[in-house]
């Protein structure tokens, strides 16, 4: 089977590339991490008003989806340019809010980027609810609107701002599809990361070529040769389970995909701070804001051991 994008898909991908490339994200995010969320919002809305979050609206919702393959086209490129802000979890919420008065009442702001969701599931955290606008709360009831979020709690990806959400709050929908939600918010992930690690790869492919040591690059040495291809394969082989994934939307497929290309971001970035050395330690250096990101998103909607679980849960029931 061949996962080729295609012409327009193509476009897709290199538009969002050369709009995310002009904006800075490294200074969104770092002030994001900050709690200052007015350059993130501004590139939020051009994210929206490329069409990103209308990919996982229903057209009569505001929408332009579902399209889970060019989503996960677009989440390719936000991860390559660490862009901040609950990006998943809007499309969780989207899927979440199914049909009917919920979908009528939230999902057009969604689609058209002015409102910014957050998800937290039972026991746990909603990332970014000190800027979200929507903050929805999975619980025995179905799912809640939360009334707003706790204080801000750290996390290892300084971006990635955890929050617990009020208890209580008006019931939205009493029976959420949380399975597809999970779905689509696995697929997403599995796509941000692998983007996260293409960006690792080109970052530390061009270190290595411009640092020397005896008078040679450091890229010229075998060692560091292996390392890379080791960051290239795996990369590589994530990338038709993204897409596939994206294509069957099943549950077991979505967790190969997830699990598969957060590894891979996890190995790039691992081989990305050793090659950078010393520097690659410094929260000053941009590197830190991929680097971060890969370790983070390797957990963020289902570990690799509960996404092994699914992946041979589905074997066995086959």
């Amino acid at each position: 089977m061949r996962f080729l994008l295609d012409t327009e898909q193509r476009a897709f991908a290199d538009s969002l590339r050369a709009m995310l490339a002009a904006a800075d994200t490294p200074a969104v995010v770092r002030r994001w991490s900050h709690g200052e969320h007015a350059r993130g919002r501004a590139l939020w809305q051009r994210v929206a008003d490329a069409g990103v979050f209308a990919l996982a609206v229903p057209e009569e919702y505001g929408g332009l989806g579902p399209h889970p393959v060019e989503l996960a086209v677009a989440f390719v490129e936000l991860g390559r340019c660490a862009v901040p802000g609950p990006l998943v979890e809007t499309v969780a919420a989207a899927v979440l809010l199914g049909e009917g008065a919920p979908a009528r009442r939230f999902l057009p702001g969604l689609a058209a980027g002015g409102t910014l969701a957050t998800v937290a599931a039972p026991g746990g955290y909603a990332l970014d609810g000190d800027a979200a606008r929507l903050h929805l709360a999975s619980t025995t009831e179905g799912l809640m609107l939360s009334p707003g979020p706790g204080p801000v709690r750290s996390s290892l990806d300084p971006a990635r701002r955890l929050t617990p959400l009020t208890p209580g709050g008006e019931l939205l929908v009493p029976d959420p599809p949380w399975a597809r939600a999970l779905a689509w918010a696995r697929l997403a992930t599995a796509a941000q990361a692998l983007g996260v690690g293409l960006a690792l790869l080109d970052r530390t492919v061009a270190y290595v070529r411009q640092r020397t040591q005896f008078g040679v690059p450091v890229g010229s040495f075998q060692a560091v040769k292996h390392r890379l291809a080791d960051a290239v394969i795996a990369l590589e082989f994530a990338r038709p389970l993204v897409f596939g994934a994206a294509l069957s939307l099943r549950p077991a497929d979505v967790a190969a995909a997830k699990l598969k290309a957060c590894e891979a971001a996890y190995t790039t970035a691992r081989t990305a701070l050793q090659l950078h050395g010393a520097i690659g330690y410094t929260a000053e250096y941009d590197l830190s804001l991929w680097l971060t990101k890969a370790r983070a998103l390797r957990t963020a909607w289902g570990t690799p051991e509960e996404c092994r679980e699914a992946v041979l849960g589905d074997a066995d029931d086959g």
